[in-house]
């Protein structure tokens, strides 16, 4: 099956790594290979190792780039990035890109049960091997449920939804898309069922959760920033604020310096910034990336490179 997916920021994206034709680059989450193609294309000697734990895009990767020797595709995930590389002999790396969320194939190809437009097992599974989506909404306490609708999701009507997945799971278990989709929808305002799809916030949190994303992003960033050689940059797309403000906070951290309280009249704590931002403010899509990609509105692109 063909792994589509519209590489997001691309050109922006390609810009802040500033490629050298000799290094050694990691897309970790490389879907289709739309942002691996174009690292490829400035590599002379250097290498790019494609990452991604989803089985269709390793086979898209590995028929894509069968013919290029500077590629090296490898299953896993993006958190495990600094065990899959020494497994591997690979050293210190010239740049990183982590482009976070859901593919647009994910998306698209119903029977992945991502969509809430159509229906199919609700699965959610990245990697596709795991517990699913229905593991959790037939089998979580309604306290955990409401919690990760309200957390991963920032859903106002949390409690409300968790409770009338409970009541429909004692009549019969919740096993598609669409019975899930309609059961929020029944049990949130009139309001909220005019302001889009009602059952998009909680479809985000149950896939935060299934593929333990936030947790996956803290420990790939920090694979990611311990990797990188000096002078290397780590460039970062994100979907959604949850996402972002983990990239935030952790670039201000490796930036941060003297951490003393302001009246010592010197540094004693001894800390030294271990990064730079690239780009102070993150770098959104323009009007024509937006126009031929609406995928592309909610992306935040941030980059920092290591001292």
């Amino acid at each position: 099956m063909e792994f589509s997916h519209i590489p997001v920021l691309l050109q922006q994206t390609i810009d802040g790594l500033a490629v050298n034709e000799n290094g050694i680059y990691v897309d970790g989450t490389a879907g289709g290979g739309g942002h691996s193609s174009e690292i490829l294309k400035r590599l002379t000697t250097g290498k790019l190792i494609s990452i991604d734990q989803d089985p269709d895009a390793i086979m898209t990767l590995t028929q894509r780039f069968k013919n290029n020797e500077n590629s090296i595709i490898i299953k896993g995930n993006f958190a495990d990035m600094k065990e899959l590389l020494q497994h591997r002999g690979v050293g210190r790396l010239d740049g990183v890109l982590l482009d976070i969320g859901v593919s647009s194939h994910q998306l698209d190809t119903a029977e992945r049960g991502f969509s809430f437009h159509e229906d199919a097992p609700l699965d959610m599974r990245m990697s596709q091997s795991g517990t699913t989506a229905a593991d959790l909404v037939n089998t979580l306490p309604v306290s955990e449920l409401k919690r990760i609708l309200s957390v991963y999701g920032e859903e106002k009507f949390a409690g409300s939804i968790a409770n009338g997945i409970e009541r429909a799971r004692q009549q019969k278990p919740i096993t598609t898309t669409l019975e899930l989709a309609e059961i929020i929808k029944d049990n949130v305002p009139q309001r909220v069922r005019r302001d889009g799809h009602p059952a998009r916030k909680s479809f985000q949190a149950l896939r935060i959760a299934v593929n333990d994303e936030l947790g996956v992003l803290e420990r790939g960033l920090d694979s990611a920033f311990e990797l990188l050689g000096s002078g290397g940059r780590l460039a970062v797309i994100t979907f959604h604020s949850l996402e972002d403000r983990i990239v935030k906070q952790k670039m201000a951290s490796w930036c941060q310096g003297c951490t003393c309280p302001k009246d010592f009249p010197v540094c004693v704590c001894g800390n030294k910034p271990k990064a730079k931002l690239v780009n102070r403010k993150p770098i959104c899509a323009n009007e024509t990336e937006l126009s031929e990609n609406p995928r592309a509105r909610s992306a935040k692109l941030r980059i920092c490179e290591k001292i």
